[in-house]
């Protein structure tokens, strides 16, 4: 398998404006740390490179290596922030690997199959939590792991400890018990008793009686005025 290249170069200026200008000219900011090295660097690198590896059935496990004038450095990305209005990449943090240095990483869980507690029982199926937590070495992070849900009838689940992994490659660092999916009954609101209905009904009729009573004493007042203006004819 070919080696992927992000080129990169050192970045020197900072701030909002310089940012913009890196965008416009096809590259984005990024840091480079970790590695057992202490310092990171500041490094703007290829725009289309970077996204064309999150897109990538990898995504961001995938292994390359950042490529700059006078070194290769193996890296993963790490975290990334897009525009939310327009998608642009706006910036990238990436990670130094050892390939012979186990590392922690997140890989995602897809599922396959028609449930039969939703086929047969009127079920809905839920998933959960979409990846898992494992630990191996950067050659053998997996791009996925696929789990068949064709079995599940209505409440049974898919925990972390229904993923197949090598035992010998890969540890399962995700809690076993952790529900990943799972089918359940379809939610519906249940009735209220009588005496709730009835309670409620009866709540508005407390600032009736206060407007009425308000209005029966208005009226009173303009009741009492009417004697007092007869008597003085």
């Amino acid at each position: 398998m070919a080696q992927i290249i992000v080129e990169a170069a050192p970045r020197v200026t900072r701030g909002k404006n310089a940012a913009r200008r890196l965008r416009t000219a096809g590259q984005v900011p990024a840091t480079l740390y970790g590695g057992g090295k202490a310092e990171a660097e500041s490094l703007q690198v290829n725009t289309k490179q970077v996204s064309a590896i999150l897109r990538s059935a990898s995504g961001h496990n995938t292994i390359f290596n950042v490529k700059t004038e006078n070194s290769e450095q193996p890296a993963i990305v790490k975290e990334w922030q897009v525009d939310p209005v327009s998608g642009m990449l706006l910036h990238v943090d990436l990670y130094r690997i050892a390939m012979d240095v186990r590392m922690r990483v997140k890989v995602p869980v897809h599922v396959f199959g028609d449930p039969q507690g939703v086929k047969l029982q009127g079920g809905i199926f839920e998933m959960v939590i979409r990846e898992v937590e494992v630990e191996c070495l950067p050659a053998d992070i997996p791009t996925e792991f696929r789990v068949d849900i064709s079995g599940l009838m209505l409440g049974m689940q898919i925990r972390a400890s229904d993923v197949q992994v090598d035992p010998e490659k890969i540890k399962m660092l995700t809690d076993p018990m952790r529900v990943l999916a799972h089918v359940v009954a379809l939610r519906v609101e249940e009735e209220k008793p009588a005496e709730a209905v009835a309670a409620e009904a009866a709540t508005p009729a407390e600032p009736e009686l206060i407007k009425k009573g308000k209005k029966e004493a208005e009226e009173g007042e303009e009741g009492e005025e009417a004697p007092a203006a007869e008597k003085k004819k």
